[in-house]
């Protein structure tokens, strides 16, 4: 009757063995692995550049928005703003309305 109860040690041993080891890691080799690693690192400055630029084009955007909107505001086109409701040319208009306007 030893038997039977040291197999089944043997045997809850291994299942506490292969329990305790976790899933199985991945079976590619290690230079596969570093591999897949520069690629993502490679991934990410890449990524980085992009939003650098993106960063640095807004900027100048907002740059040139400024100085349309000063411009705009200036003195010379204040007449032009100020129609008191109307505005003096209504670029999505008919042109053949404003004729006969």
């Amino acid at each position: 009757m030893t038997r039977p109860s040291c197999s089944s040690a043997g045997l809850l041993l291994l299942l506490i063995g292969c329990a305790a080891a976790g899933p199985e890691s991945d079976r590619r080799p290690r230079a596969a692995q570093s591999s897949v690693c520069q690629e993502h690192t490679n991934l990410h400055n890449r990524l980085d550049v992009v939003e650098k630029r993106v960063e640095n084009t807004v900027m100048k955007l907002e740059g040139e928005l400024a100085a349309l909107m000063e411009a705009i505001e200036a003195p010379q086109w204040r007449p032009l703003l100020d129609t008191h409701g109307k505005t003096v040319v209504d670029i999505l208009e008919d042109p053949g309305q404003r004729r006969q306007s």
